[in-house]
């Protein structure tokens, strides 16, 4: 009896499931209410999670929770430490969220609510929860080896090294990129500049707190640092109404850029325990905190998607970033469904902390549908904005116009009416100067949460909830930030070590600041050619970042893919190949169109060639003209990298097809680095 109302019940979920989804694509004319989209969420990932990410874990990667872990078996107290399955999945959690499923989701509903809700829903399922929990588990069962350690291992020296150098230059493009968020978020906002850097002290308050002043005191200090967080909200509001300290942080693009940079090299060199553990730990419950209420809001308020599934942009005339639905679609979305980034988390960092196999499943897999749900809740923010209002925050300048009365009427003209005293009056209303050109994708994400927030529980609080809701972007993406600067320090020191043994020790100092520095000045620089573009660097930095972070998905699904060809489940390998060849179709073809497109909007050397033309005829701006040199070679730059992303991809998938065909035929290939069985000792 309880057998089949187990069934049944599963029976009704998938229904309403298959219904809400069935009323998604169809729905066309009127505009459609947001519960649908929470609903499918909801149905998808429960069915997904609980049938099939309880297959592949026991049918493809045969969990064993006998078995003890690298956890167990290499406990040092520091680095390899058993932990609390749910203190895992808070840190996992907060490692992996970045901006990806906030901004992602908002800048691709340029091209409608449709394709982008579709993709999150499917591609997480199939691709981006896939990779997570096979990457966790293959790591874990190899000493939580690095992803790029793995495949020199598994695959051989040539394909490893490919894999190594390549991922080490991807995370550069990705932690770039998380800074331009922030930087377009702070840009002429005292407000969100003073609430975003009073998050560093008070993260560092409670690191000591824990530490020093009271040992022991979890609860007392996760009270303090919320409560701190919510307090710099507020106090923001006070800054941006005093005259004296206003001035202190109101500022141009640049400034902030270099404090965001200088932030980036103290969170690769403090002390684990001083900074970067307190910040992921109350990012934690400011994340989860947030996409809760969100949710609790939409539910309560129901509010009704004002965008249209489709827009007229989805042949690639959008003003947000150029290039067609397909595949820019998918690139833009990114961490929303899949993530190479995630590759890098649950590859040499969770693995470390896991006591248990079969908690792999709940982290790897149910981490990522987390991050799936949560951008849902960004596509739906995004969404409940009038398009006109929409546009108006994520045109830059450089396609609208630099004044407003421009803006508006260009924006108009597409069918998106919007005036510029609807603007001013928005404006007034979330505390801010101007929300014209505030590219990245953060501020309208922002507009879009507080109004939410405001008719839930109270409009006239609304300049409180768009900051909040700017403190709780800026937590999502600094975390990844400091996390990722980190990590690209540690690859670094493990390929310089291979030159000099002394660089490859984590704790020798002068490796620490050399390395350090050396990662930070990597994505400093494209931060830099990011702010000074005059078009807000999304056009010419998120489509990198989007091909980039598939591109690591696709070296970390092949790898996957290797070893378990290798480990004789020849007839389990779709599990992780289909969602590789589809990104690697993806990938190679907007690298493709990036590199060769002749449309300025979209290729990389057509774009410089078309600005280094205007500036020998004198017909550039005297502003534009004298940044023009930089921005011809950064774009001629972002084009030789993104065909190196592409050769690298292709070098580890012959590498993994060689390995396999030789498995396959019999002959010789490096052999398994999965240790051998050692029983559990915990309970």
């Amino acid at each position: 009896m309880n057998a089949f109302i187990k069934k049944s019940v599963w029976f009704i979920v998938a229904v309403i499931g298959a219904s809400a989804i069935g009323g998604i694509a169809i729905h066309r004319g009127e505009s459609i209410n947001a519960l649908w989209f929470i609903t499918a969420a909801i149905c998808v990932y429960a069915i997904a999670y609980r049938f099939y990410s309880a297959w592949i874990a026991a049918e493809v990667l045969t969990l064993d929770e006998t078995r003890a872990t690298p956890a167990e078996r290499l406990d040092n107290g520091r680095d390899f430490v058993p932990t609390n399955r749910w203190v895992v999945f808070g840190h996992h959690f907060a490692a992996i969220a970045g901006p990806g499923p906030l901004v992602g989701p908002t800048l691709a509903a340029q091209f409608g609510y449709l394709p982008g809700t579709l993709w999150i829903l499917i591609g997480a399922v199939l691709g981006g929860c896939v990779q997570d929990i096979v990457t966790l588990f293959l790591s874990t069962r190899r000493n939580a080896k690095s992803l790029g350690q793995m495949a020199r291992e598994e695959l051989g020296a040539f394909g490893g090294a490919a894999a190594l150098i390549g991922t080490f230059c991807i995370m550069v493009i990705l932690i770039a990129v998380l800074g331009l968020v922030v930087v377009n978020a702070m840009k002429h906002s005292p407000w969100a500049t003073s609430t975003v850097a009073a998050t560093i002290p008070i993260a560092m308050i409670v690191g000591l707190y824990m530490r020093s002043f009271r040992p022991g005191r979890v609860l007392e200090a996760s009270m303090l640092g919320v409560a701190l967080l919510l307090f710099s909200v507020v106090a923001g509001g006070w800054v941006d109404h005093s005259p004296q300290l206003r001035v202190l942080f109101d500022h141009e693009g640049l400034p902030l850029a270099w404090g965001i940079i200088a932030y980036g090299f103290a969170a690769a060199i403090l002390p684990v325990w001083l900074l970067l553990a307190p910040r992921d730990y109350l990012s934690t419950f400011m994340k989860l905190g947030t996409v809760i209420v969100l949710a609790i809001a939409i539910v309560v308020l129901s509010p009704e998607i004002k965008m249209p599934a489709l827009t007229q942009f989805t042949d690639g005339t959008g003003p947000i970033f150029g290039g067609s639905m397909f595949p820019f679609v998918f690139i833009t979305i990114a961490c929303g469904a899949v993530s190479g980034f995630h590759a890098l988390i649950a590859s040499g960092t969770t693995p470390k902390l896991i006591a248990n196999e079969r908690d792999i499943r709940m982290i790897g897999y149910g981490g990522m549908l987390l991050e799936a749900f949560v951008a849902m809740m960004a596509m739906v923010a995004a969404t409940v904005l009038e398009p006109g209002v929409f546009f108006a925050i994520n045109s830059p300048a450089g396609v609208v116009g630099k004044e407003a009365i421009d803006a508006v009427a260009k924006i108009s003209s597409w069918g998106f009416p919007v005036t510029v005293e609807q603007m001013e009056h928005l404006a007034n209303e979330m505390g801010e100067s101007t929300l014209f050109a505030r590219t990245g994708g953060a501020p309208s994400l922002a507009v879009g949460m507080a109004s939410i927030f405001g008719s839930a529980f109270g409009k006239s609080m609304l300049s409180l909830w768009y900051h909040f809701a700017i403190m709780f972007e800026a937590i999502f993406i600094l975390t990844t930030l400091d996390a990722g600067t980190r990590v690209g320090r540690f690859m670094l020191q493990d390929m310089l070590g291979n030159i000099w043994p002394k660089l490859g020790k984590t704790s020798w100092y002068p490796s620490v600041l050399f390395t350090s520095a050396l990662v930070v000045a990597g994505w400093g620089y494209f931060l830099y050619i990011g702010v000074i573009d005059p078009n807000g660097g999304v056009n010419i930095l998120w489509p990198l970042f989007g091909i980039a972070n598939q591109m690591l998905a696709a070296i970390a699904l092949c790898i996957a893919t290797g070893i378990l060809i290798k480990s004789g489940k020849l007839r389990h390998a779709w599990v992780t190949g289909l969602p590789l060849l589809w990104l690697v179709i993806i990938t190679t073809t907007a690298a493709w169109e990036k590199i060769t497109s002749a449309d300025i909007r979209v290729g990389f050397f057509a774009a410089a060639n078309d600005m280094s033309a205007k500036l020998a005829a004198g017909l550039l701006p005297p502003e534009k003209a004298a940044v023009a040199p930089q921005l011809i070679f950064n774009q001629q730059l972002d084009a030789w990298l993104t065909l190196f992303f592409v050769m690298v991809v292709w070098v580890v998938i012959f590498d993994m097809v060689r390995v396999s065909m030789r498995y396959l035929t019999g002959k010789s290939v490096p052999l398994s680095t999965e240790v051998p069985y050692v029983a559990t000792t915990l309970n």
